[in-house]
């Protein structure tokens, strides 16, 4: 039986007989003799279907649209960006949050990610994780989820036990909640202020959802954060110029950038952001603005991270100014 729920916490429901729908779990008729295939054929099987996933992302474009001027509205209200998932969509929400840190050069407390199960479900299955709704609740609470931030919730097979916890706890705490999926719920409406049902059907693999599943749901996820970051003025002309080069792949990046953007060669453009603290956005203002960094930082916080407002429309690649 569930335990009460305390007089702080929110109401509880019991679990769904039945958290996986059934097309997850149906057979691909062109998958029938998939076993006597050769390799070859197998592999276009899967990629055709990889593809299918894909087209089906893009009709929900406008959705996910919603979701991430949604992101950046909570970000800019100084709120973070929760992922939340169990096997592989939990690794997925957790991929995201890590990788939007370098490439948009945020500091990692604003992408945060719960994983049913704890640290130790990345890398291997844990029994029974997605049904704990015990452990979503804790894990809640432990990163203090609350009104500014947004969650958003991801279970390719429907609303699980942890999964329904979680956006109840959200929901408990005022954050705004986002559910993705990639099948229509069997269970009803799963309670989010947004929902993005990406339903991808039958696998090559029946119940396998790491595969076409898992490619839809990692292309919604990346579509989320990245249109927010790009609400958020974290590229300019398709470049990442907030990118903190930390390693000699990033510099090079960060170099390039600052080269494009300001037509100095490559030891001058490395010279410059070493001045910007190792900033390519703000050795990019400096440039233009002619301004110290620190000048450049304030223009940059004045215009809320947007360099087209600060330097105006620069074509990539054009000779630096005398």
């Amino acid at each position: 039986m569930p335990r009460p729920a305390a007089k702080s916490s929110p109401r509880r429901r019991a679990p769904p007989a039945a958290a996986i729908t059934v097309a997850a779990e149906a057979r691909l008729p062109a998958a029938a003799d998939l076993d006597v295939r050769p390799a070859e054929d197998v592999v276009k099987l899967m990629l055709d279907e990889e593809l299918s996933a894909v087209r089906v992302a893009r009709a929900r474009s406008a959705a996910i649209a919603r979701a991430a001027e949604l992101v950046a509205a909570r970000l800019t209200a100084g709120g973070r960006l929760v992922y939340v998932g169990a096997g592989t969509s939990g690794r997925l929400g957790t991929l995201d949050a890590a990788e939007c840190v370098p490439t948009f050069g945020i500091p990692p407390s604003r992408v945060a990610a719960v994983m049913a199960g704890g640290p130790g479900a990345l890398t291997r299955a844990v029994d029974g994780a997605e049904d704990n709704a015990r452990d979503a609740e804790g894990r809640m609470r432990r990163i203090a989820v609350g009104p500014s931030d947004v969650v958003c919730c991801v279970a390719a097979t429907g609303v699980t036990p942890f999964i329904r916890s979680a956006l109840e706890y959200a929901r408990f705490r005022r954050a705004a909640t986002i559910f993705v999926t990639c099948a229509a719920p069997e269970d009803g409406d799963p309670g989010a202020d947004l929902v993005i049902d990406v339903v991808t059907g039958p696998e090559v693999i029946a119940g396998a959802t790491r595969l076409k599943a898992g490619t839809a749901t990692r292309v919604v996820l990346n579509a989320i954060s990245t249109a927010a970051f790009v609400l958020l003025g974290k590229t300019y002309a398709g470049m990442m110029v907030d990118v903190r080069p930390t390693n000699g792949k990033s510099w090079a990046h960060a170099v390039r950038i600052v080269n494009l953007l300001t037509g100095l060669d490559d030891a001058a453009s490395r010279a410059l952001i070493e001045k910007a603290g190792g900033r390519a956005k703000v050795a990019i203002v400096m440039h233009h603005a002619r301004v110290t960094a620190a000048r450049a930082r304030e223009l940059l916080i004045e215009h809320k991270g947007a360099l087209r407002a600060i330097i105006g429309d620069v074509e990539p690649g054009a000779p630096a100014a005398p």
